[in-house]
């Protein structure tokens, strides 16, 4: 029997806007926080500015003050709920709603933003502290960047599986922040995505040495995909899901 797999429905096509008018398009995901649902996605992604110089990303110069989401409907797999979430506090775009890294602050590439409208909403979080099987990752193994190249889906509003390798040790910090490399072509659209390692069952290599049999898809999240290290390059930049966790618990 054919079934959907779980990082398909966990995925969400954001479009950031200003009253309204779309600006540019991105991915994110949920996860449970101790005050409600929040989205994980991109600092810059809600910003609508580059993280290195701060200056507008849209090519018109135009400043998110909101998005909308593409929620999965609830009891109706295959079907989704556009939900605009407003980014920040006050009419005047002074007070943002989204929250940043307790440490790092705005050098973090990821935010979290409690959601308010999730009517009909059915919610499809990673567990950030359970992030999956304890599944060996090293460099070379294989990874998916899961999320909306362009704004493109593969079909209705499911996600692009978008897929590569590791490209760094996992235990090192990339710049000294909590980032490791992967080698994946990826492009604009799929900030925001996460990075899964995925297996479709059988023999798996543990984080342990030891060895383990599975009858059925296992995955764990690696993190959270923030673009590449360049414009000439396929390297990409994934904040590491224990930064994300720090993140969440600090709400």
């Amino acid at each position: 029997m054919n079934t959907i797999a779980k990082p398909s429905v966990q995925s969400l096509l954001l479009q950031m806007q200003f009253c309204g008018q779309p600006l540019s398009t991105g991915t994110g995901f949920l996860s449970a926080s101790s005050k409600g649902p929040v989205l994980i996605t991109n600092r810059h992604n809600v910003t609508g500015r580059r993280q290195d110089n701060n200056k507008p990303m849209s090519s018109n110069g135009g400043i998110p003050n909101e998005v909308l989401i593409y929620h999965n409907v609830k009891g109706h797999l295959g079907n989704w709920n556009a939900k605009i979430e407003r980014l920040y506090v006050d009419q005047d775009n002074e007070t943002p709603r989204w929250i940043e890294h307790p440490v790092l602050g705005s050098k973090a590439d990821f935010v979290a933003l409690p959601l308010i409208q999730l009517d009909d909403v059915e919610l499809y979080p990673y567990d950030l502290e359970r992030p999956g099987e304890d599944l060996m990752i090293s460099p070379a193994e294989a990874i998916s960047v899961i999320g909306f190249p362009f704004g493109i889906s593969a079909g209705g509003l499911f996600p692009v599986w978008a897929t590569g390798f590791i490209a760094s040790e996992p235990m090192v910090n990339f710049n000294d922040l909590p980032i490791q490399l992967i080698d994946c072509r990826s492009r604009q659209g799929q900030s925001g995505s996460p990075v899964v390692a995925y297996r479709s069952g059988g023999m798996l290599a543990m984080a342990d040495g030891s060895s383990a049999a599975f009858g059925g898809p296992v995955s764990k999240l690696i993190g959270i995909y923030s673009g590449r290290i360049n414009s000439e390059s396929d390297l990409g930049i994934v904040w590491k899901t224990s930064a994300i966790l720090e993140l969440v618990r600090s709400i």
